[in-house]
């Protein structure tokens, strides 16, 4: 049975979910807190653009381009923007949408499409290997705390996990590795700043191939080189990995800052065609009124948004699951 990490979830938390939908609702609970503010921006702009309708007309094609610069405002993008109101245009035109919760549930059933359409399952690690995944994103962003926090979720799972110190080329990135993986009672693989990457690479999937070990967690370095170094460099990484591991790294997760918006999806489009990504972490998603650049990370890019994080607890990384997601935006 594959380890892998999906768009919903592992499978272990998949059966969790079976067993304990308390622990479900919890975690929607706590979807819905992170997105409070960009859920009152949409829903209280619906009601205002909905409010000058004239009673017993139904909401036109003028009405919804109202509600543009409220999408563009939560993040979604121009593009995402324009494609979401097209479709409702062309549903006003048939007089389909007759109130407010008619509105909302037709621009639900949008966005739950863009995100259904990026929802592609990494590569499954052979049984008995490990499954490796890569982690990278510029500095600032909460990269190697996302690290830490992941390790966390996978221990509570009962998995066995190794960190490796992959990002060489600061110091306070090797240290700050440490103290997640003393917190997190998870190993680190390191060697001196400025050492080689792929060497610390090396160590680390022999080390997990010995102890049969189910996760390597790779943290790389926090930099926007020119897209030509930055391929060389996660390139080397990624045969370093395939020595070792069939298919590995079979995942590449980018930890993107959610307060960032569009300038965020500027830096997924560089990594995602530099590096090879197939999978976004969403951090800081509780900081920002701009939830929907979610939506058009998914749209433009056709990759997954994996986690998101919602605070600085080690357990403030949930697993994004598309239907949850939406729900909260309109709840």
């Amino acid at each position: 049975m594959s380890k892998i990490l999906t768009l919903f979830g592992s499978r272990d938390e998949q059966e969790e979910d079976k067993q304990a939908p308390e622990k479900k609702a919890g975690l929607f609970e706590r979807m819905k807190q992170a997105v409070v503010r960009t859920r009152e921006n949409l829903s209280e702009r619906i009601e205002e653009v909905v409010s000058v309708v004239p009673f017993g007309k139904e909401i036109d094609r003028d009405t919804l381009d109202m509600l543009e610069a409220t999408l563009i405002g939560a993040d979604l993008g121009t593009k995402t923007t324009g494609e979401v109101l097209e479709k409702l245009r062309e549903k006003a035109d048939r007089k389909q949408i007759a109130n407010a919760a008619e509105l909302k549930r037709l621009l639900k059933q949008e966005i739950l499409n863009i995100l259904s359409r990026a929802n592609t399952p990494p590569v499954a690690a052979e049984e008995g290997d490990p499954e490796v995944i890569l982690v990278v994103g510029v500095n600032g962003t909460g990269k190697t705390t996302s690290i830490g926090k992941l390790a966390q979720r996978l221990r509570d799972q009962n998995k066995t996990v190794l960190l490796a110190a992959a990002d060489t080329f600061r110091a306070a990135a090797i240290e700050q590795l440490e103290v997640w993986g003393e917190r997190t009672g998870t190993e680190v693989i390191k060697t001196k700043p400025g050492g080689d990457p792929s060497a610390v690479l090396f160590d680390a999937l022999q080390a997990a191939k010995a102890r049969n070990l189910d996760y390597v967690i790779v943290d790389t370095a926090g930099r926007l080189h020119t897209k030509t170094s930055l391929m060389e460099e996660l390139s080397k990484m990624r045969r370093t990995a395939q020595r070792f591991i069939v298919g590995a790294p079979h995942e590449t997760l980018l930890v993107l800052d959610g307060t960032t918006g569009q300038n965020g999806l500027q830096q997924a489009k560089l990594f995602t065609e530099s590096a090879g990504v197939t999978g976004i972490i969403l951090t800081k998603l509780d900081g920002t009124a701009k939830g929907g650049v979610v939506v058009a990370i998914s749209r433009e890019l056709g990759v997954p948004v994996r986690y998101v994080g919602v605070g600085e607890k080690v357990g403030d990384l949930l697993p994004f699951h598309p239907e949850e997601f939406v729900e909260s935006l309109f709840a």
